[in-house]
């Protein structure tokens, strides 16, 4: 059991690092507005599922209606939004490299706000180097890359800040309400869901269907294994 949060750890870099292969294979057919869509929806299907056949929804909970609803603009909406818009303006690598911002993002604002986070010459560094590594992988700037790359790089950048923001906020003010992960998953998602569902265009949404390998990346990488079960282990290593 000692190596499960390294593992898990692991498992989450690769589920979330192919998920921008996913986004850019769906943007090529449908809007960023409605890959986010779908993604909340298949992911959001089996965790509450699960969370109903483990009795871990309370009407109860729903006095923390103002976190939840945090959560779903901040580390569902503005996370996959940036990332799905990055995505179609940005080559998938590219993307992919900029998501390196989050851990940067995490560490600043949980120093910042986590009065348990200590800032020391060798996580000052650690940044700075991943910082310097990010940019040179990604090379926002480069001329070969699309006309519209800065304004890729500008919503991956909301992506990263979505999500690292998210963490801070989970370890800050979730984890301390004793609620378990597949609820506070279904929450959010289930907020996220209806959100979205009011301010997108639903016009040519069943194109993505018309594409099987676009499909079933959508659903089975986007939207099972990248939120859903991804948000169980996101849960599960910030409790750790």
């Amino acid at each position: 059991m000692r190596f499960l949060p390294l593992t898990m750890f692991w498992a989450l870099g690769v589920i979330w690092g192919s998920n921008f292969i996913y986004m850019k294979w769906a943007a090529e057919v449908i809007s960023p507005e409605q890959v986010v869509l779908l993604r909340i929806l298949f992911g959001l299907i089996p965790v509450a599922v699960y969370a109903w056949w483990k009795s871990a929804l309370k009407w109860a909970h729903m006095r923390h209606l103002g976190h939840f609803l945090v959560m779903a603009v901040v580390g569902v909406i503005a996370y996959y939004y940036g990332f799905a818009k990055g995505s179609s303006l940005l080559l998938s690598s590219v993307t992919g490299a900029l998501s390196g911002l989050t851990p940067i993002v995490s560490f600043v604002l949980a120093f910042l706000l986590l009065r348990e986070e200590k800032v020391t010459l060798l996580k000052g560094l650690g940044i700075l180097l991943g910082f310097v590594g990010v940019t040179l992988i990604a090379r926002p700037f480069a001329a070969d890359l699309a006309a519209s790359n800065l304004e890729g790089v500008i919503y991956a950048g909301i992506g990263s800040l979505g999500v690292g923001a998210s963490f801070v906020y989970v370890k800050r003010y979730l984890l301390p309400l004793n609620i378990s992960a597949p609820a506070l998953i279904t929450y959010q998602l289930s907020l996220s869901l209806i959100i979205v569902s009011f301010i997108i265009s639903w016009e040519g949404i069943g194109a993505v269907w018309g594409s099987p390998h676009v499909a079933a990346g959508l659903v089975l990488g986007l939207g099972l294994l990248g939120t859903g079960f991804a948000y169980i282990i996101y849960y599960y290593e910030t409790s750790v």
